[in-house]
């Protein structure tokens, strides 16, 4: 058997080759159709993993919750999975546990915030930020334990909500402490403009440092939809796509149940359906034969 190359080495080489778009799955089934579709990376959102189980995204999932998603994931896809650790599920006994764990799962590296807990989706007002220190301590556990774990394969991202608490000049500065403290990729969010994207690369950048850089393009939020071709004009590494495949699914079962609470019937919506052979297409199975579990 050939040798495995490590996902964060995966991730690393893809964003290498220009910049990576990677969509948010929440299940497996979900990962397998990103894959299928040709992306080369695959996100894990706590958004969407802590909506999905009927509870807002405010930090109440556990770290076994998350993990089982990263693993239902990169298993489902076999990409590379970034994924969200939301503030690490603690302080920094529990950075290191989340890294572990993550690593273990399958990622290829996750991201840590600058919120106190309990968090709020980066894209809304009334957030709270930890001092940088605290922050910096948590990403220098997280590179540790990476080291520890992975060789340093897997990537450590640190993520800063800044921008809309403190500023644009103190989200940058944030983000260069971050960077000194080992994190290898800089997540600004809530960023509200294409020059707020582009100066921050600049500046962040400035005097021969250069993380990567995730963008993150949500929808419904403080930053305007940007293509991927305008943020690898900018200089950024990988966007992330958190919630779209959700919202565009919940919006599919929200009509369905409507027409089926009207109609009393599925019928006319066999149409928007997925198939039977299209479902089972998509995992690989045909019925009569053993199905094999994958090995990534």
């Amino acid at each position: 058997m050939s040798e495995r190359v490590h996902p964060g080495v995966r991730l690393r080489e893809a964003m290498g080759r220009g910049v990576v778009a990677a969509p948010g799955a929440f299940n497996g089934l979900c990962a397998r159709a990103v894959a299928r579709a040709g992306f080369e990376a695959c996100y894990v959102s706590g958004a969407a993993t802590s909506v999905c189980a009927g509870v807002p995204d405010v930090g109440l999932l556990t770290l076994e919750h998350f993990t089982r998603t990263v693993r239902e994931v990169a298993e489902g896809s076999g990409l590379p999975v970034l994924a969200d650790a939301d503030t690490g599920f603690g302080e920094a006994e529990m950075v290191r546990r989340t890294v572990v764990e993550y690593e273990r799962a399958g990622g290829a590296g996750l991201h840590l915030e600058d919120q106190v807990f309990p968090k709020r989706c980066g894209h809304l007002d009334g957030k709270a930020l930890v001092p940088t220190d605290h922050m910096c301590e948590k990403v220098e556990w997280a590179a540790r334990a990476s080291r520890d774990c992975s060789g340093g394969a897997f990537i450590v991202c640190a993520r800063t909500d800044a921008r809309g608490v403190d500023g644009f000049d103190a989200a940058v500065e944030r983000a260069k402490a971050y960077a000194r403290a080992g994190a290898e990729m800089i997540f600004p969010e809530g960023l509200a403009s294409e020059e707020e994207f582009a100066a921050f690369a600049r500046e962040v950048r400035a005097g021969g440092s250069r993380p990567f850089l995730l963008a993150n393009m949500t929808e419904f939020g403080k930053t305007p939809m940007i293509p991927l071709s305008r943020f690898g004009e900018m200089g950024y590494d990988v966007v992330i796509y958190p919630v779209t495949l959700l919202r565009v699914a919940m919006g599919a079962v929200a009509r369905a149940l409507e027409t089926l609470g009207r109609e009393g019937s599925a019928e006319s919506l066999l149409g928007e359906m997925q198939t039977r052979k299209d479902l089972y297409d998509l995992i690989g199975y045909e019925p009569g034969k053993a199905w094999e579990w994958p090995v990534r």
